[in-house]
């Protein structure tokens, strides 16, 4: 028998985006603060957007896979190289940038708490969703 799919509670939903808030906002606050070029910024934040899009499709993929939805393999693939792809293009800009090492470390674990936060937004949004359906599937067989 397949257990019932629970909401997340409204602790943990609040939580998820306001751990995407804050990782959002500290990167693009720290790119708007920061003294580089204007065409480094574009790139950072670039690579910021291609990873919260990566992360959630692969959450969405995999999600996807469990559940019995087909995706290709193809897609799936993508999915995992982009947010690889994605990591590695923040690690090479960071590694050749002119500055200083604690704002490395900034951008890096602003960058990591944004990408997990996206994960955990869509994975709420996804058992929100499942919830919802399955209490109106109850709601209908009890009538």
């Amino acid at each position: 028998m397949k257990p019932l799919p629970q909401k997340p509670s409204p602790a943990f939903i609040a939580v998820s985006w306001a751990a995407l808030l804050a990782g959002f906002l500290a990167f693009v606050t720290g790119l708007w603060n920061a003294g580089i070029q204007l065409n480094e910024k574009g790139y950072y934040f670039t690579v910021l957007m291609y990873g919260l899009f990566s992360a959630v499709s692969v959450q969405k993929s995999v999600r996807d896979r469990l559940e019995g939805i087909p995706v290709t393999n193809i897609y799936y693939g993508l999915s995992w190289v982009s947010v690889l792809l994605s990591i590695v293009l923040l690690v090479v800009g960071l590694w050749n940038a002119t500055l200083a090492l604690s704002e490395k470390g900034f951008y890096g674990m602003s960058y990591a708490l944004a990408l997990f936060a996206a994960i955990a937004v869509q994975k709420n949004t996804r058992d929100s969703q499942a919830a919802e359906g399955s209490d109106a599937r109850d709601y209908a067989a009890s009538e």
